[in-house]
Order: structure tokens, then sequence, then C-alpha cells
């Protein structure tokens, strides 16, 4: 059954004033911060971490802190979206934040490595949340005649700023005190944001009546689910030939088909197909899943080649995302100043990705022995095109979205980012691993000595090129779906009815 209101519809505007809107967004943009930090700031303590919990087999279930944590967020995102849209957003976000604040806390005073994953899976739960229904909140705490595009973008932009200083952060804790303060970090911050959001929070609240379509959600976890699982034991844990990963990537198949079936016939479905007859809704989902593949292959892979190529300490390697992280914010406070006044988001997304396209094609000519600075103006680019990329998408897909379903539409095109950052993580994995073509394997390059050393370094940084050429080639498929983005502006979506 197809929602039948007006998508025209404007609310009363909350009583909030100027301070409480400020608050309300500092708040947000915090919980972004920590949520996106701590996606990547365990992979930088995993020594630490295995050292003091489990010394003899810890270093097995390594994989699996990373993992829990990022399928528990996967998973939910579906359903968050669907209960902004039904609840409002008020709740859901205090309901996340709380679940994530939670998960931190436990993670903090883990006593065993099984006891610290399925506290990172609690804590994902959280952060499913907070980097999606916070999108939603700051959406909804502009009111009419106010500056809509500012909080959208500024959240983009933390959320990319986060992931690139991560790493960093990581290394920092894990090197000048505990690791367990990567998680207890995160209690100070997230409580004080809790308490502010309950305070000054006021958001409009759908209209009651309508159900949630807990199959469907189930249904897409399981999907998501399976093909993360795929992705990150496929060619690792287990061969790509294995039952295991056969089995899962059937189970994976079949979900889809499912979940789709299920859309076509639910009364309120978790991911509307009548979204996808949006244009703008349309490319945007597939131009944030190729920006996700992107994203994800130049932070791990750029990481990788300082550290294995370079002799970088894990730290140090780090900061070389400090340039990407600087162009992410900057960029973004100018192209949110310029779509103020009247830029078109369009203009940003298709320069976005030819900046990024440009970025991989630098990266593409990275050799054994390539000035590190020119490695840093490589990431500097990166940042200047992301940056244009995680502020723009949010902000189109928000307006462009039916008035009663932007919390679906917000949610879901963080769900994509998800899965394309899988399949990237795949595919680049996949095909390094078929061009290498030095002594021994990828894995065995670390070991190598003398001649063989350096014969397996120039093969592993001239498969890695292949590997950034390709990403350049995904940002131009992205350039090529943008200039189809049309050339008027969205019209804003609101939701139907304010508290």
């Amino acid at each position: 059954m197809t929602d039948t209101r007006p998508t025209s519809a404007r609310p009363t505007d909350p009583q909030l004033t100027d301070t409480q809107r400020k608050l309300g967004l500092l708040a947000c943009l915090v919980t972004i911060v920590l949520a996106v930090l701590d996606m990547q700031i365990v992979s930088a303590a995993t020594v630490p971490i295995v050292r003091d919990l489990d010394p003899a087999h810890g270093i097995d279930k390594i994989p699996w802190l990373v993992s829990a944590f990022s399928l528990a967020s996967a998973a939910m995102l579906p359903l968050y979206g669907r209960l902004c849209d039904t609840l409002g957003a008020k709740p859901v976000f205090l309901g996340a934040l709380s679940a994530f604040l939670g998960g931190s806390a436990l993670c903090g005073a883990a006593q065993s490595i099984g006891m610290l994953i399925a506290s990172r899976a609690v804590q994902g739960i959280g952060a499913g949340g907070l980097m999606s229904v916070t999108m939603v909140v700051i959406a909804q705490l502009a009111g009419p005649g106010r500056k809509k595009n500012q909080g959208a973008g500024t959240g983009g932009i933390v959320a990319g700023g986060g992931m690139a200083v991560g790493p960093w952060l990581g290394g920092f804790l894990a090197d000048h005190a505990s690791w367990r303060w990567a998680f207890y970090v995160n209690l100070p911050l997230g409580i004080a944001a809790l308490a502010t959001a309950v305070v000054v929070l006021k958001l409009p609240r759908p209209a009651t009546g309508r159900s949630i379509d807990f199959t469907g959600a189930a249904l897409a976890a399981a999907f998501s689910t399976a093909l993360l699982l795929v992705t990150e034991w496929g060619g690792k844990q287990y061969a790509w030939t294995s039952p295991q990963i056969i089995g899962l990537a059937l189970a994976c198949v079949c979900a889809l088909g499912l979940f789709l079936r299920r859309q076509s016939t639910a009364a309120e479905p978790i991911l509307p197909p009548s979204l996808f007859r949006i244009r703008e809704l349309r490319l945007g989902f597939a131009i944030q899943g190729l920006m996700g593949a992107a994203m994800m292959g130049v932070i791990y892979y750029v990481l990788v080649y300082l550290q294995l190529v370079r002799g970088i300490t894990s730290s140090s390697a780090g900061l070389y995302l400090i340039p990407m992280a600087a162009g992410i914010m900057a960029v973004g406070v100018i192209t949110g100043w310029l779509t103020e006044r009247g830029w078109s988001e369009r203009t940003f997304v298709i320069s976005g990705s030819v900046l990024c396209m440009a970025a991989y094609l630098v990266l593409g000519t990275t050799g054994t022995h390539t000035s590190l600075w020119q490695l840093r103006a490589a990431l500097l680019l990166v940042g200047l095109g992301f940056g244009q990329l995680l502020g723009q998408l949010i902000q189109l897909v928000q307006q462009s979205a039916p008035v009663h379903q932007l919390g679906v539409a917000t949610t879901a095109i963080r769900f994509f980012q998800t899965l394309g950052g899988a399949l990237g993580a795949t595919l680049f994995g996949t095909l390094l691993n078929r061009l290498y073509d030095g002594p021994g394997d990828v894995g065995s390059l670390a070991v190598l000595r003398g001649a063989d050393r350096t014969a397996g370094l120039t093969a592993y940084v001239s498969a890695l090129d292949t590997v950034f050429l390709c990403g350049a080639a995904l940002m131009a498929l992205s350039v090529l779906l943008a200039l189809r983005l049309p050339r008027t502006r969205p019209v804003e979506a609101r939701p139907a009815e304010a508290v």
C-alpha cells in the first residue's frame, strides 16, 4: 500500500532557539565522529589487544573484532530508516546512541576476546544508527526558512574526516595508553551528547498507524550479513571454491531474491521500490556505492603500501591520511557555503567524481621509491574529491526523497555505501592477488629477504598500480552517472507533522 499523503506538506516549525539548534547539531556531529572512529580505531590496536587478552590464540580471532562491528551495523541500517519514519527520529537516535555507549563500556571492560567480539557487535548495532539516523536528525533540525544544506553536508564531512583520522588515533592510543581507552574515550563524549539530545531535540513526529516490515528487515539483514561474510572470508579464511564460501554466496543470493519479492508485496516495505523511480535517488545510491568501494580501497591500500613497501610504522602511516582528512573538511565547508548561494549539488557530485578519478590515476603511477610528497598530494586530491561527494550526495538524497520516506532514503544511502565498500574490498583484494607475479604470494612479502624481497615488492607495487587504475575506472563510471543527474535542484523534503 502506498502512502498517498502529499509530499509537499510542511510541518509546523518546532519551537527551537538558535542555541538549541546549534547544541543539537553539535551533539549529532560528536556521535558521528565516535561511530566512524570506532570503525577504524581497532585495526591499529590489535597487537596490544591480543597480547593482553589471548596471546596464544587471539590472533586468529582478530578479524572478528572488525567484522562483528561492521556486520551488526550494516544489518541494522534498513530497519533504522523505517523506525525513523514510523516512530520519529529522536527516540531512534537516543536508542542507537544508548546501545553504542553500552557496547563501548562492555568493550573496555572485556576480559576475553570472545567477550570483546560480542561487545563489538552491540556497539555496531548502535553505530549503524549513529551513522544514518543522525543525518535524519540533522536534516530535521533545520526549520523552514533556515539554512538547510549546511547540516547534512557537515555531517558527511565529519564522517569522512573520522574515517581518515581513525587509524592514527587507534595507533596513538595503543602506543601511549591502554587499548581500552579506544573504547572508554566514547563514554564522556557520548553521555554528554545523549544528555544534550534529550534536553534540546524537538523534532517532527510522523503520523501514527504505520507498520514496520520486520520480515523485510530480517531478510535485508540476512542478505547483507551473508554478503559481508563472503567478502571478509573469501580468499582469506576460506578458498573461494570452499563449501563455506559457496554456501554463503547461495544464502546471499536467496536472501536477496526473497527480500526483493517481499519489498514488492509488503504494505510498508523497508526499502520501498518507489524510491528507485526517482532519478536523483537511483543515481545517488549508485554513486554512493561506487564511492564506498573506491574510498575503502584508497585508505586500506595506501596504508599497506606505506607499511609494507616503505617500512613506515602503523601509527606514522596514519599521519599520511591527514591531507586527505584536511581536503575532505576544507572542501566541505566551501561547497556547503556555495550550495547555500544557489550552486547545484549536481555540479559538486560531478567535480568530486572527476577529482577522485584524477587522484586514482596519480596513485596508479606509484613506484617503490615514489616521493612521499607526491603520495600526500594524491591523498589531498582524494580528500578534495570525496569531500564533495560525502556532503552533496546526502544532501541531494534528502532533498529528493518523499516527505514520509526521509528516514529510509537517508539510511539507504549509507547502506549502499557499506555494500559498495565490502564489494570493493573483495574486488581489489582478488585483483591484487591475481596480478601479483613475484616470489611466494602477497601474504609472504613480510618475511621475504634479499633479492626475493626486492622482486616481491616490485611485483606488488606493479599489481597495486593496476588496482588504483581500477579505482579510477569506478570513479569514471561515477562521473557518467553524475552527468545524468537533473540540472534543476530537487524540492526539499520535510516530515509531515511536528511535535
